[in-house]
Formats: structure tokens, C-alpha cells, sequence
């Protein structure tokens, strides 16, 4: 019988290909799934919608003559790095609904998401930004994003099915550090630090699938996939160039696969105990990925079979080391 994996962290900086693989498993019958990739039918978690949601509530601030919070322009770093634990915090808060299959149906659904911002900016240290605002200015600043979240909001309690059984949790995210840092990345930078906030209900099940790319490549191919007419598009949003040298100029997986003490597997100290999570690369320094981007008639067989074959090889490693 093939063993599912329970969870699947889909790690690797931006651009390298964690979207396209998602939308290429998609494609996919549940019986390939199973059989090639040990994968059951798919639920989906990515921290992306909430960045996007960040950088609007930035620019709507600036507009208003408020402190931006987040990002200070659209083309700089967070102006808190604690903000990317304040990331995980809510991917934590995704999963457990998915656990309880909780959907909610706040009365607004930016409130509910500035609150929900303070309360994971609360639990990484940071301090809560939306609680302090004036009543006027919310009540500005909600109108402007109600539509965003509750598009936001509804794409969550959509993706939330009636049971888990037999089902595989995909949870994507990006991190890294500064270009030319040395290891080990400084917290709250890098992976080390953000698979020590998940929560343990994750941590026990997860695996990881990293996606290699070089940083180099990844830039290259963030510049080629920036849509500036459709920032928040999983598939073709752009980091800017200054958040590419500066979060994402290096990253640490290799740094964690090598200081692990059992071989396949990445080590993380969290809760007051020692993870050992599964991990895989899929090696795609040489692009097998882009493709995917494109409508599925135009998908050559040739670039078909090489990804198929990449990402069963490395999903069968994987399973080796459950």
C-alpha cells in the first residue's frame, strides 16, 4: 500500500518554482498522485495573500498620511522582521482551522484580519499596530481593504474540506537572509526560525520538499514571471529587487540538512523539543518548472516527463526517511 505524506512544507526562495509544481500536481489524477508522488488530494496553505494583503494595507495607510507599518514603500523590506514569524503565527491559525474545520464569518472581514495581524505580531514579540489606530482612520483604512479580505477570507473557508483523510496539507513559504550572510542566518531571518514558530501539530506531521534553485536564478526568474498588473497572482507576482539581495540573497536549507545529526533530515528545536523533519531537494537549477505557467495545451511531453521524474524521485527519498 503507498505511504501518503501527512503534510508537505514546499520551501525554496521566490520564483523558483513552488507554485508551478502546485499547479502542476493539480493537474494531476488522484491516482497519479498517490502512486507517483505519494501525495493524497491536495489542501492548500501559503503565508503569500498575507504579504500581498501587507503591502495594500501599507499603501492605504500611506495614502491616509498614517505610519505604513509593514513596508515603508513598495519596493523595500518589512520595516519589522519579526513580521515574518508574525507570518507563520498566522499559517498556524489556518492549519488548526483546517484541523477543527472552522470557517469564519466575522461581521468585517478587514477587522477581522487587522486583528488578526496584532494578536500574531503579539505572539512573536512585536508590538500590535492596528489596535492603537485612531477610530476614524480604521474605519477608513477597513473600507478601502473589505473587499480584499473578504475575497481574502472566502478563499480561506473555501479551501477547507470536510475531512483530512487520505488528504496531503501543502504549506508553501519563502525565507532567506541578506546576500553574502553567513550561517547560521540570524532569527527571525531564514528557515531555521520560521519551521521553529510552526506549531507542533504541524511539526510532528511535516516533511519538507525543497525546491533548488540558485539566488542568482531566482531573481532571474522573479524578474521573468512580475506581472505589475497583477501583483497579487501566486503565479506571477514580483518581489522587488531590493527584498530579493536583502531577504532572499542567500537561504540556509543546505546550512540545516548538513548540521543534522540524522542523515535526510532537518533538525528544529521548538515547544521544548527536537524535530527531525523529512527533507528532499528537487533539483531545479536547470529549469524544469516555467512551463507549467503556460496553458496546459501548450505543455510539451518532453518537459512533462522531466519534472514528473524529478519530483517523483525526490518524493520517493522522502518517503524513504518517514
Amino acid at each position: 500500500m503507498t505511504r501518503l505524506i501527512d503534510t508537505l512544507l514546499l520551501l525554496a526562495l521566490p520564483a523558483s518554482g513552488k507554485s508551478e509544481v502546485r499547479r502542476y500536481l493539480a493537474h494531476l489524477s488522484p491516482e497519479q498522485a498517490r502512486q507517483d508522488f505519494h501525495l493524497g488530494e491536495t489542501v492548500q496553505l501559503d503565508d503569500y495573500p498575507y504579504v500581498h494583503m501587507m503591502r495594500r494595507v501599507s499603501q492605504e495607510l500611506r495614502a491616509l498620511g498614517q505610519p505604513p507599518v509593514f513596508f515603508a514603500n513598495d519596493e523595500d523590506p518589512m520595516l519589522e522582521p519579526r513580521d515574518w514569524g508574525m507570518l507563520i503565527e498566522l499559517l498556524n491559525e489556518d492549519h488548526e482551522d483546517l484541523l477543527q474545520r472552522r470557517r469564519h464569518r466575522p461581521a468585517g472581514a478587514a477587522s477581522w484580519l487587522l486583528d488578526r495581524y496584532d494578536a500574531a505580531r503579539s505572539r512573536v514579540g512585536a508590538k500590535p499596530a492596528f489596535v492603537s489606530l485612531p477610530p476614524a482612520v480604521r474605519a477608513r483604512l477597513q473600507d478601502a481593504l473589505e473587499r480584499e479580505a473578504a475575497e481574502l477570507l472566502e478563499s480561506k473557508n473555501a479551501g477547507i474540506p470536510e475531512t483530512l483523510q487520505g488528504r496531503t496539507v501543502v504549506i508553501e513559504f519563502a525565507r532567506g537572509g541578506r546576500q553574502g550572510a553567513t550561517m547560521p542566518l540570524p532569527a527571525p531571518f531564514g528557515y531555521r526560525y520560521s519551521l521553529s514558530r510552526l506549531s507542533p501539530q504541524i511539526l510532528q506531521r511535516a516533511s519538507i520538499l525543497y525546491i533548488w534553485v540558485t539566488p542568482e536564478e531566482s531573481r532571474r526568474k522573479n524578474a521573468e514571471r512580475a506581472d505589475p498588473n497583477n501583483p497579487g497572482s501566486i503565479l506571477h507576482h514580483g518581489v522587488p529587487m531590493r527584498v530579493m539581495l536583502e531577504d532572499y540573497g542567500c537561504d540556509d536549507m543546505e546550512w540545516l540538512i548538513s548540521q543534522s545529526d540524522r542523515p535526510g533530515t532537518v533538525r528544529i528545536e521548538a515547544h521544548g523539543q527536537t524535530f527531525y523533519l523529512p527533507v528532499a531537494r528537487f533539483d531545479n537549477r536547470q529549469d524544469k518548472t516555467t512551463f507549467v505557467r503556460a496553458d496546459r495545451s501548450a505543455w510539451r511531453q518532453q518537459d512533462v516527463a522531466a519534472l514528473h521524474a524529478g519530483l517523483k524521485e525526490a518524493l520517493d527519498r522522502l518517503v524513504a526517511t518517514l
